[in-house]
């Protein structure tokens, strides 16, 4: 165990605050106690672990036991470190995953894919990766133009997901719609309005659902890439669902499917 980590403040602020920093290093912040916990019994890579005096003995003990190199640091002094504005004095610092697109098309053992085209909120991203876990789907693709999937936000919102579901970060859409469809696999594009609905949709097999930007969709050079589009009925005077609730419905039905498939 190591008394102040105040050295390494700069390091950890960069992580948390620019995506080129995380991927050049390829390493990002876990923050909080319970994402920590889970990291560590998750056998997530992590490096080291910043802990305020006298706080989080249990994760502590949990890191010291697995050989994590602990770093005690002043009361208030992981704010410095996050993004967060109530940090709970505790932040891990992790390695990324080394997964490749082939490996996780490899690994996905005949479930439904999620592909991200341009989807830029954290938020949004973090919810689709935690409800990919939830619904059994076998790895979410995050393709450029795409939020960071190891962004602190979007590590938060899927609530320790990330951890648990493959997940492969940048990538050119129409590159990577090409090599799904080389599987072939189904690619499915969501719409507010274009194709069948959802639930008149064959989903018990594998294939790509495709989520776009929260304004403006898809965009319109990956249509050519598609082999179907999907829409959600929907009542009253609504335009469009969230892309994460979008993607949560469909996903979910995809998953009654192959339950009441024989």
């Amino acid at each position: 165990m190591k008394k102040d980590g105040r050295r390494d403040a700069q390091y950890l602020r960069a992580l948390a605050r620019r995506r080129t920093v995380r991927e050049k290093e390829r390493r990002y912040l876990i923050d909080g106690p319970l994402l920590v916990a889970d990291a560590l019994q998750s056998f997530v890579s992590i490096e080291a672990i910043y802990v305020e005096a006298g706080t989080n003995e249990a994760i502590v003990d949990a890191a010291a036991a697995s050989g994590v190199r602990v770093h005690v640091v002043q009361p208030g002094a992981v704010h410095r470190f996050t993004d967060v504005v109530t940090p709970q004095g505790v932040v891990a610092l992790a390695r990324m995953p080394s997964l490749t697109l082939e490996e996780a098309l490899d690994g996905s053992a005949g479930a439904p894919l999620l592909v991200l085209c341009a989807v830029g909120d954290p938020g949004n991203a973090g919810t689709i990766v935690r409800m990919a876990e939830a619904s059994g789907v076998g790895a979410v693709l995050f393709c450029d133009g795409s939020v960071d999937p190891y962004a602190p936000k979007c590590v938060r919102a899927s609530a320790g997901s990330i951890f648990h579901v493959p997940v492969v970060s940048q990538g050119n859409p129409v590159k990577v719609l090409e090599a799904i469809g080389d599987r072939g696999l189904q690619r499915l594009g969501t719409d507010a309005h274009r194709g069948k609905p959802y639930d008149q949709c064959r989903l018990d097999g594998a294939f790509a659902l495709v989520v776009g930007n929260e304004a403006h969709g898809l965009p319109l050079e990956i249509e050519e890439s598609l082999d179907e589009w999907v829409h959600i009925p929907m009542a009253g005077e609504i335009e469009s669902l969230n892309v994460a609730t979008a993607a949560s419905v469909i996903c979910f039905e995809a998953a009654r499917q192959r339950r009441d498939a024989p």
